[in-house]
C-alpha cells in the first residue's frame, strides 16, 4: 500500500511484468471490500503491439470496430481480439485500406463473441487480412493468446506486413517496432 504517486507508478511499470498481474487497485485507505459494489478503481498496464485486421463490424466504408488476428505456428490466422468502437476519423482512415475478403478467408463461418465470455455475437464483415494495426492492449491475455479486454486502435502500420506481426501467443508484451 502506498499514497505516493511515484511509488505507484513504479509498481505499475515493474510489477505488471509478472505473469497474471494486470495492474493496480486504487482505493481509499479506509475502504473495505464490498461484494457487488464498484467503489475501487483498477488501473491496468497497457502496451502497444500489432495485429492483422481480419474483419470489421459495420461496413467496409464505415467500420464500427475491428476484429484482429495473428498467425499461429502453422501460419493460420487466428482471432485474438476486437477493438473498442472506432471514432469517425480513425474509421475513415481504416476504410481507405480495407478490401472485401475473397473466398477461402480463414474465418469463413466463424462467429465472434461480442465480449469476452459473452454469448452475443458480432455481425462481422470479413476483409482481406493484409492490413496491420498498432493496438494498445492491457496485460490480460488468455493462455491461447486471446486478449480478454477490448483493444484500442492506435494507428495503421502500413509499413509493416502481416508476416511481421507477432505470432499468436506473443501477448501484449511484444512491443510494436
Amino acid at each position: 500500500m502506498t499514497t505516493d504517486l511515484a511509488t505507484a507508478q513504479e509498481w505499475l511499470e515493474t510489477w505488471t511484468d509478472v505473469s497474471a498481474v494486470e495492474g493496480l487497485v486504487i482505493k481509499p485507505l479506509t475502504s473495505k471490500y464490498l461484494p457487488n459494489y464498484r467503489g475501487w478503481t483498477k488501473v491496468r498496464r497497457r502496451d502497444t503491439t500489432e495485429a492483422i485486421i481480419g474483419a470489421v463490424t459495420g461496413t467496409l466504408t464505415r467500420p464500427g470496430l475491428l476484429v484482429l488476428g495473428r498467425h499461429d505456428d502453422t501460419g493460420r490466422l487466428r482471432a485474438v481480439g476486437r477493438t473498442v468502437a472506432l471514432r469517425p476519423e480513425p474509421a475513415r482512415q481504416v476504410a481507405e485500406h480495407l478490401t472485401a475478403a475473397e473466398p477461402g478467408h480463414p474465418w469463413t463461418g466463424v462467429r465472434f463473441a461480442a465480449a469476452w465470455g459473452s454469448r452475443d455475437v458480432l455481425d462481422a464483415v470479413l476483409v482481406r487480412p493484409e492490413v496491420v494495426a498498432e493496438i494498445s492492449a492491457d496485460r490480460s491475455v488468455d493462455r491461447g493468446g486471446v486478449f480478454r479486454h477490448p483493444l484500442r486502435l492506435k494507428r495503421l502500420r502500413l509499413d509493416v506486413t502481416p508476416e511481421d506481426v507477432p505470432q499468436l501467443g506473443a501477448g501484449s508484451a511484444a512491443a510494436a517496432g
